[in-house]
């Protein structure tokens, strides 16, 4: 078999960390970009806002495949710098898929399930139902799929270039605040000594783990690269656990794991503050019928139990 190179963008992050060691240990030759994190060898520093910098990433690596992580993922992070937000969701993005198409690349482009509206009754959403997203980070990741596919449209690449949608990730982090998942252990441990606080038992939330997400663009990036037809295979992919939970129900599943008390965490379950900057959707569930449909491997790891083996916390 050919060597087969992997660029992973954002491989420094939470998702991108697992992108770039899932293809290392797949057989790919594999490289990364980052920026303040990047180590020049395997993590190059790039400023995807520099069409220079990227096109050398491109043309010195020579990838078959672009794996895009990179992005601003934190919805209060986005209304707080909206335009840095769109420069890397949006522009950034557009570019790296015209330079991607101009050296027949696959490009694979990191999405959300916040591109839905996630209105009562609406989930599961299908691959090609009708986005309408409730803020600003939502409208800035559909933006960038528009872009993404746009571009290879325009170079007459059509499938070279796809989008694969995901919810809320958790898994190995660097700290806590990577992930909107993994953040909560912080918060059971939060009111174990001083005050109370405040938990949204609203919205419904489905979280899944990052190696999932990394095997399967491994498995994506296989079945496009390798593909006679790409212009038949689908352009817009969803991926998505079935553990469903409110993030009160997630702490409660913390404070279980770790023997810690809960009753100084209140449950919220009014939903959103309607003077609120961010409008967060009450349940965004991704189908994932179109990766089924094309042979990938859909199943993820239970939420209880990789927390229970991270913990070290086995109970009966």
């Amino acid at each position: 078999m050919s060597e087969r190179k992997a660029l992973v963008t954002g491989a420094t992050g939470l998702l991108g960390r697992q992108v770039f060691n899932g293809f290392g240990d797949s057989n790919w030759t594999v490289k990364g970009t980052g920026f303040s994190r990047a180590d020049g060898t395997t993590i190059l520093k790039v400023d995807l806002g520099n069409v220079g910098e990227v096109k050398k990433a491109l043309d010195e690596f020579k990838p078959n495949v672009v794996v895009h992580c990179a992005a601003n993922r934190f919805p209060d992070r986005v209304d707080a710098d909206p335009e840095g937000t769109r420069a890397i969701n949006i522009e950034a993005s557009k570019t790296l898929a015209r330079l991607c198409a101009e050296r027949d690349t696959v490009l694979i482009y990191i999405s959300t399930d916040y591109v839905f509206p996630g209105r009562p009754g609406e989930a599961p959403y299908e691959a090609d139902a009708t986005p309408a997203p409730t803020n600003l980070y939502g409208q800035t990741k559909l933006d960038g799929e528009k872009a993404v596919l746009g571009e290879f449209e325009k170079a007459g690449k059509e499938g070279m270039g796809v989008v694969l949608r995901v919810p809320v990730l958790y898994g190995e982090a660097h700290t806590n605040a990577e992930s909107a998942v993994n953040v909560l252990m912080d918060a059971v441990l939060k009111v174990q000594d001083r005050g109370k606080g405040v938990m949204d038992h609203w919205a419904i939330r489905y979280p899944t783990n990052t190696e999932d997400v990394a095997r399967v663009c491994q498995d994506i990036a296989a079945k496009y690269f390798g593909a006679k037809d790409r212009a038949s295979l689908p352009r817009v992919l969803q991926f998505s656990s079935e553990d469903r939970y409110t993030k009160y129900e997630i702490c409660e599943l913390f404070a279980e794991i770790m023997g810690l008390s809960l009753e100084r965490l209140e449950a919220n379950t009014e939903g959103n503050d309607p003077n609120a900057s961010v409008q967060r959707p009450y349940d965004c569930h991704l189908s994932t019928k179109a990766l089924k449909d094309i042979g990938i491997d859909v199943s993820t790891q239970d939420f209880v139990g990789w927390w229970r083996r991270e913990k070290r916390a086995f109970r009966k």
